[in-house]
């Protein structure tokens, strides 16, 4: 810990990049670079040494991926904080990276001060996005959402119905499931889809899974 100073590490594995890195984060009075690394191998080793506030990991490293990195140094250092960097706004490594740990996410094309307020941001506890990423996290949690909302329109049968099909039952084993009549559970499935919004029972079972 350095008194006054937010201190980073960075793990980039563009040379390039990293060196503007480093320059870059040691122009604020506030924030310092300790080191930078190249891989996380690397990051594994020399992180946990360094102890820094914060780190601005590379999701696509070669070798171990920042993805995986995170999970290793969030176990070794729990109050750790991550902020991703990519080239690439990917919706899967997005959220993966997000249930591994990662605090915040910034494309690299952010400017410098996006990510000096990246930094502050997110060792004062807040969780930086750059705006067409938060943009993609909101679309994914309002999908969720409407998902969420259109189950709860299903009535409990029809919720049955949909389980044991989704678990992998024929027609006849549900009406047996059930008690009722496999041109009941037809009837059921019908309505389930007209509420679902989907075309199929296989939709309706992918939608139910989702």
């Amino acid at each position: 810990m350095i008194p006054g100073k937010k201190t980073v590490v960075v793990v980039e594995d563009d040379i390039r990049l990293q060196e503007h890195l480093i320059k870059m984060l040691d122009l604020p009075e506030d924030i310092t670079c300790l080191c930078a690394v190249s891989s996380a191998e690397e990051a594994l080793e020399k992180i946990p040494a360094y102890r820094p506030d914060v780190v601005l990991m590379d999701i696509n490293l070669p070798g171990i991926s920042g993805i995986d990195c995170i999970r290793e140094l969030k176990k070794r250092q729990p109050r750790l904080e991550v902020v991703m960097l990519t080239a690439y706004d990917v919706d899967d490594n997005i959220f993966r990276a997000l249930k591994e740990g990662a605090s915040g996410f910034l494309l690299k094309t952010s400017t410098p001060d996006d990510i000096y307020n990246a930094i502050r941001d997110v060792y004062s506890g807040g969780a930086p996005f750059s705006s067409h990423i938060a943009r993609k996290v909101a679309h994914y949690f309002r999908a969720e959402k409407d998902i969420e909302d259109e189950n709860e329109k299903l009535t409990p049968r029809e919720k049955d119905v949909l389980r044991l099909l989704a678990s992998g039952y024929i027609y006849k084993e549900v009406a047996d499931q059930l008690d009722i009549t496999m041109e009941t559970v037809r009837t059921y499935v019908k309505r389930i889809c007209i509420k679902l919004h989907v075309r199929s029972k296989v939709e309706a079972i992918i939608k139910y899974r989702s």
